[in-house]
């Protein structure tokens, strides 16, 4: 059987690569593209088996992309899911006369995002399997820096501890030292997942904190991480 393949069609650069994080555990080929124009080429040239497609973009917009892709053929059968950064009932009006099969409001949840591709591809992996690790973490958010420490760790993210109020969906930038790597730390961009602070507590078993997804991190790391990771859960 052959791998499935995944398009995610957006203008901006930062929503593509949190999409790609999203599906960094699941077994399938990630195409990306950047306009309704490359989509539809892309889409002609790869037959995707699922696209995620932004509403607003320059040139050919989702809405027409969607609507172009559904009146042709070879490609009407292929699930499209929009996504809009409004989520008002006009958006979802106009992507149901469009034809798409599915609707995601930004900012993107991972859940949401998972749980909206297991609907069409049942490879889709909707979680990452987490291993204590404890290290140093200085972390910026909202251009303030601060510090704490790491608790478990995923080759998608990372949980802070951090006893202040964090606002979910904040950028964060973070470093943080290696496993397994003589304390070498590494640098990486993401966003809070989930926050578990002051006056929003929603795990007592963890330190208030918070959970981060990485959107942007080195290859280096990445392998470090996975390998730590894999190593762990083998011990476990």
């Amino acid at each position: 059987m052959s791998t499935p393949k995944i398009l995610l069609v957006d203008d901006t650069r930062l929503f593509i690569e949190l999409e790609k994080n999203f599906l960094k555990l699941s077994p399938v080929h990630v195409l990306t593209a950047s306009s309704g124009e490359e989509a539809l080429e892309t889409a002609l040239r790869e037959q995707p088996d699922l696209i995620f497609m932004d509403i607003n973009m320059p040139g050919m917009g989702g809405l027409a992309c969607c609507a172009t892709l559904k009146a042709n053929k070879t490609l009407s059968s292929i699930p499209v899911v929009m996504v809009s950064s409004c989520g008002k009932d006009e958006d979802l009006e106009a992507c149901r006369k469009a034809g798409c099969d599915d609707f995601l409001s930004k900012p993107i949840d991972r859940k949401l995002f998972l749980d909206k591709a297991r609907t069409f591809l049942d490879t889709i992996n909707r979680r990452d399997f987490r291993v204590p690790y404890e290290a140093p973490v200085t972390f910026t958010l909202n251009g303030v820096s601060r510090s704490g420490f790491s608790v478990d760790l995923s080759c998608g993210g990372v949980y802070v501890t951090e006893a202040r109020p964090v606002e979910e969906k904040t950028a964060v930038v973070l470093e943080i030292k290696l496993p397994n790597t003589a304390g070498k730390s590494f640098n990486a961009e993401g966003v809070v997942a989930w926050a578990n602070c002051q006056g929003k507590r929603r795990k007592m078993t963890l330190p208030p904190g918070f959970g981060v997804e990485f959107t942007s991190i080195a290859e280096e790391a990445n392998l470090a991480i996975k390998a730590f990771v894999e190593g762990t859960r083998g011990n476990m």
